[in-house]
C-alpha cells in the first residue's frame, strides 16, 4: 500500500486549517459530528479576523474594505444615496483610484508578511545550537529518511561514525564501517 505525500511549499495551508479547526472546537463539541453545518459561519469568522502576519483581515485584502456589520452598512448606504448623482467620468476616476489603493493594500500585506517571517526566522535561528566538529570526533547521525512506522522502538540514530574532514559552511566528511566515506550537513 502506497500513501501519497505532497510536499508543502509553506505551512500556510496547515496554519489556516489549524485556525479553522480551533474555532470549530471552541464553538462546537469535539465529536466533529455537526462541524459541516457550522463551517460557513466559521469560515466567515476566520476571514474577518485580524491576522498578524499580513497586518490586516483577509477580507480587506480581497475586497479592499474592512468588514462592516449590518448597522454600519446602513449608515454607509445613506451616505451613498446622498452622493448617487456622480458624474460618470468622476466615478471612473474614483474606481481607478480604488484599484490603485487595492494594489497598495496587497503590497502592504506582502511587506507585513515578509517582516513577520524575517522576525520569526531570526528568533528561530537564535535558538539553534551550533556544533563545531574536528577530525577524529565520534558522532551519531540522525537518519531522517527512516519511515516512522517501521517499528516503534527502532532508533533513527546511526553510528558511531568518525569525522574525517570538516569543510566550510557546515559540511562534514564522515567515515563509518557500514557506508564508508560520505559527506553530511553538519
Amino acid at each position: 500500500m502506497v500513501i501519497p505525500y505532497q510536499l508543502q511549499i509553506s505551512g500556510q495551508v496547515e496554519i489556516t486549517n489549524q485556525g479553522i479547526k480551533g474555532i470549530l472546537e471552541k464553538t462546537m463539541s469535539r465529536s466533529r459530528k455537526d462541524w459541516s453545518m457550522k463551517l460557513d459561519a466559521v469560515l466567515w469568522a476566520y476571514r474577518t479576523a485580524y491576522k498578524t502576519p499580513i497586518g490586516m483581515m483577509p477580507f480587506r485584502l480581497v475586497y479592499e474594505k474592512s468588514y462592516h456589520l449590518p448597522v454600519e452598512v446602513e449608515h454607509k448606504a445613506h451616505w451613498a444615496i446622498k452622493n448617487i448623482h456622480l458624474d460618470l467620468k468622476e466615478a471612473g476616476k474614483q474606481r481607478k483610484l480604488q484599484l490603485n489603493e487595492l494594489d497598495e493594500l496587497r503590497l502592504d500585506a506582502y511587506e507585513n508578511a515578509k517582516i513577520y517571517k524575517e522576525g520569526t526566522k531570526k528568533w528561530h535561528d537564535q535558538h539553534i545550537l551550533r556544533k563545531e566538529f574536528t577530525g577524529g570526533d565520534l558522532i551519531l547521525l540522525f537518519n531522517s529518511r527512516l519511515k516512522p512506522f517501521l517499528g516503534k522502538l527502532r532508533s533513527r540514530w546511526l553510528g558511531p561514525s568518525q569525522v574525517c574532514k570538516v569543510y566550510p559552511f557546515g559540511v562534514v566528511e564522515v567515515w563509518s564501517e557500514a557506508t564508508r566515506i560520505f559527506k553530511v550537513n553538519g
